[in-house]
């Protein structure tokens, strides 16, 4: 598939077809994005790793954090910044640290949503009184579907792997 993506493009730019140059450059300028942004992730993933102690991460975001959990994973969802990309690996690290898994699942549906600059741009163009429509909406079905998945998936005794574990 991706020798056939690649071909698409070569014969784009070689043909001359708009559609197939278009999403050659926005392909390319996406790759250097994420180069750019990829160190940093994973240099705030590596002291994220070290700083925050696992008692810390279990106390707010674990067994024993009830409904404040959620509310924490999506703050901590909502200061996530760049693609999802970066959200990804930070909420394997908050499983690892033992977060439950309806948390993590609300942290990823939060850093999808709720993330402060797509606030400011929504709330700009679209109007605030649309964005906390949006939140009033959007922040408890997080919630919910976060956690009926994660109580299905947690009695099935679904865990999140660690790289390289089968």
């Amino acid at each position: 598939m991706i020798a056939g993506f690649a071909v698409f493009i070569a014969v784009s730019f070689l043909s001359d077809f708009l559609p197939g140059k278009n999403i050659g450059n926005i392909f390319y300028k996406y790759c250097l994005e994420i180069i750019v942004i990829l160190p940093c992730v994973f240099i705030l993933i590596g002291l994220f790793e070290v700083w925050i102690k696992r008692e810390t991460v279990e106390k707010h975001l674990g067994k024993n954090s009830g409904f404040a959990g959620y509310m924490w994973a999506i703050l901590l969802g909502g200061t996530t910044f760049g693609p999802m990309l970066i959200a990804l690996p930070i909420a394997r690290s908050l499983s690892a640290k033992g977060a439950r898994l309806p948390v993590v699942f609300t942290y990823l549906g939060a850093a999808a949503a709720c993330r402060i600059p797509m606030t400011i741009f929504e709330a700009t163009n679209l109007g605030i009184a649309f964005t906390i429509i949006r939140y009033a909406v959007s922040i408890p079905l997080i919630i919910l579907s976060s956690a009926i998945l994660g109580r299905y998936l947690e009695n099935k005794n679904y865990t999140i792997r660690e790289v390289g574990q089968k």
